[in-house]
């Protein structure tokens, strides 16, 4: 089991690198290349960039938990209460994330209209979706291991 959750942990490693780097260099310059370009949105620059900081810092606790899990897999405790909490973090921070990017709607909107591109704002869209699909996933997840501790804590008591 050890080599399937290194390769896992591996992975959450590789996810939080580009997303680091995203957040240091692109985000000012995206930020400041969207007001350079709509002079209208710079009162919303400073707000955007907060946004995408909250969410990456969203993102990063989502990475930290399941990392986590994956350290209780390797202790044999994955059905139990740590696992539990982690998995309802996973669940509060990727609707974090979906409620951020359901307010930034109106900038995506706004940047898609005086472009004439509609899939900016399906851009938005996609990604408070993808944020709602992980909180439903980890709402599953957590109904799953609520029942396993529920029928371990039974058999604890039947013994």
């Amino acid at each position: 089991m050890k080599k399937e959750t290194l390769l896992l942990k591996l992975a959450i490693i590789a996810l939080t690198v580009p997303i680091l780097a995203i957040c240091i260099v692109l985000v000012p310059r995206l930020a400041t290349g969207i007001t350079e370009e709509y002079p209208a949105l710079v009162p919303f620059k400073y707000p955007f960039i907060l946004a995408i900081y909250a969410t990456a810092l969203a993102f990063f606790g989502i990475l930290y938990q399941a990392f986590r899990i994956l350290a209780l897999i390797e202790a044999n405790q994955a059905f139990s209460i740590q696992s539990k909490v982690a998995i309802q973090r996973i669940k509060f921070g990727a609707l974090s994330i979906a409620v951020i990017y359901g307010l930034t709607l109106p900038l995506f909107y706004y940047v898609a209209d005086h472009e004439d591109a509609p899939g900016i704002l399906v851009i938005g869209l996609v990604l408070a979706f993808a944020a709602l699909v992980v909180a439903a996933f980890a709402a599953v997840l957590q109904k799953l291991v609520n029942n396993a501790l529920e029928i371990k804590s039974e058999m604890d008591l039947t013994v």
